[in-house]
């Protein structure tokens, strides 16, 4: 299985740091070079990344746009989509037929956005962070999963998520 990571609108800086924090196997990742192609760009996500058989995507605010409409495609073309890990993709519609995990930054982002899809477990920290902190430190992020109210880090959440495929 494959793994590509859909960063937001910043600096790649950020990114660095989020895949330093969380338990990823490198060798498996792509990383969308969001700081010179528009990363809610379906379009540009096709072209920088073709999977073989199985994706699990991690996506990240503007990221989450182009994550899901890529994901809809390739599964179309029949590569199975593993998951949809979506971080603090707040507006952003959410439906598929494979697990969509939302994860976000306060209680408010992650109520206000089930109306609009995610159909496994969600994550939302408490308390709550600013959107960027989500990003570039998930093991300093803690929160609860829904519908389990664990309690861990957003890093953890994440990771487990990863192990299960």
């Amino acid at each position: 299985m494959q793994i590509l990571i859909c960063p937001g609108m910043h600096s790649a800086q950020l990114t660095e740091a989020f895949v330093s924090k969380v338990n990823l196997p490198l060798e498996k990742c792509s990383i969308f070079p969001s700081d010179r192609q528009p990363v809610y760009s379906s379009q540009h996500i096709l072209e920088f990344f073709q999977p073989e058989k199985s994706v699990l995507i991690l996506a990240f605010s503007a990221g989450v746009v182009g994550a899901i409409a890529a994901a809809r495609i390739w599964q179309r073309q029949g590569i199975r989509i593993a998951r949809l890990i979506a971080i603090d993709g707040w507006g952003v519609p959410l439906f598929g037929d494979f697990p969509i995990h939302r994860m976000s930054h306060d209680r408010f982002t992650h109520w206000s956005s089930l109306m609009l899809g995610g159909n496994a477990t969600h994550f939302y920290a408490t308390p709550a962070v600013d959107h960027l902190t989500l990003w570039h430190s998930p093991d300093l992020v803690r929160g609860v999963t829904e519908p389990c109210d664990r309690r861990l880090t957003a890093a953890d959440f994440i990771s487990e998520l990863v192990l299960q495929n």
